[in-house]
C-alpha cells in the first residue's frame, strides 16, 4: 500500500509531465492522472511512468477534482494534489516519507510552499514568496472549494501542519501558452465575482483567508482598472517585484497588471452586454 495518492489533472501537458514524475520517483506514492482530451503524448508519458489513467471531459477544476477524489479507489493514507507544471523539491520527497506515517491524528492537513519559476528564475520578490497552498490530505478530508477560479482544498475537520520543503511552479510551454491561459482566468474569475461570493472565506485559514479577505473586502471595491495598477505598484514597487531581474518585469506586470487589468476589462464588458440584453437594444 503507497503512503499517498497523488493526483494530476493533465490536458496536452507533455511539455512539463516529465519533469513531475521525475521529481516524485523517489516518493511512496501511487500516481492518478484525470485527463481530459490530450491529443499530445500526456496519456502515454503517464502510463509509462506507471500512473493510473481516469479520462472525464473538462468542466472546471473543482468539479473534476472532486470527480477524482469521489471516484479513484484507494488504501493510501492521504491524497495529494499537484498540478502537471508543478514538481517536487528533493527535501520535500524525504520529508513526506518520513513524516506522514508519524503525525497525530489530529493534523488532517499538510501546507507547502510553492516557488513560482518563470523564465528560468525563482520569483522570489514582490509578494509572491511565500505562498502556502494546503496540498495534501488525510484521504476522505478534503474538498476542493466549488469556485471557478482560485480554488483552495477545504477540510472536513482537524488542524493543519506546516511542511518544511517547498514545490515548484514551472510552466515550460512558453510565453504564448501562458498568457492564453491566463486569458481563460480571466473568464473564470469574471464568473466568480459576478456569481456575488460572500466575503468571508469559510473553510479557509492562515494566509490563504487573509488572502481572500484582502480580495474581496479591500481589491474588489477599488475603482475599476486602478486598482490593477495600484496592485502592480504595490508587488513591483514596495514589495520590491524589481529584484527578480528581466523575468520579474515581465512576470509582475504581466501577471500583476496585465492579468488584473484584463479582469476588469471583461467584468465591464459582460456588464454591458447584460445592461443591452435587458434594455433589448
Amino acid at each position: 500500500m503507497a503512503l499517498v495518492c497523488l493526483i494530476v489533472l493533465t490536458r496536452d501537458e507533455e511539455a512539463n509531465l516529465p519533469a513531475l514524475i521525475e521529481s516524485a520517483r523517489g516518493l511512496d506514492a501511487e500516481l492518478h492522472v484525470v485527463d481530459s482530451g490530450s491529443t499530445d503524448r500526456t496519456v502515454e508519458i503517464a502510463a509509462q511512468a506507471g500512473a493510473q489513467i481516469h479520462r472525464r471531459p473538462w468542466k472546471t477544476y473543482a468539479d473534476q477534482f472532486n470527480w477524482a477524489l469521489g471516484s479513484i479507489a484507494t488504501d493510501a493514507p492521504w491524497t495529494m494534489r499537484m498540478d502537471a507544471d508543478e514538481r517536487f523539491t528533493p527535501g520535500l520527497v524525504s520529508e513526506l516519507n518520513g513524516l506522514l506515517a508519524t503525525l497525530p491524528a489530529e493534523v488532517s492537513g499538510l501546507r507547502l510552499r510553492r516557488q513560482v519559476w518563470f523564465w528560468g528564475r525563482w520569483i522570489r520578490h514582490g509578494g509572491y514568496y511565500p505562498i502556502w497552498l494546503l496540498r495534501v490530505w488525510r484521504t476522505g478530508m478534503g474538498r476542493v472549494e466549488d469556485r471557478w477560479m482560485d480554488e483552495h482544498v477545504i477540510l472536513s475537520a482537524g488542524r493543519e501542519f506546516d511542511l518544511a520543503h517547498d514545490i515548484i511552479d514551472e510552466n515550460r510551454k512558453g510565453l504564448g501558452f501562458w498568457t492564453a491561459k491566463h486569458n481563460g482566468y480571466a473568464d473564470r474569475e469574471v464568473e466568480d465575482i459576478l456569481s456575488g461570493a460572500p466575503d468571508d472565506p469559510a473553510g479557509l485559514s492562515g494566509q490563504a483567508r487573509r488572502t481572500r479577505l484582502l480580495k474581496n473586502r479591500l481589491y474588489l471595491r477599488l475603482p475599476l482598472f486602478f486598482r490593477a495598477w495600484a496592485y502592480w505598484m504595490y508587488r513591483y514597487v514596495l514589495r520590491g517585484g524589481f529584484r527578480d531581474g528581466i523575468p520579474g518585469l515581465v512576470f509582475h506586470f504581466l501577471q500583476g497588471f496585465w492579468y488584473r487589468f484584463l479582469v476588469d476589462a471583461k467584468l465591464v464588458e459582460r456588464r454591458r452586454l447584460a445592461a443591452r440584453d435587458e434594455s433589448g437594444r
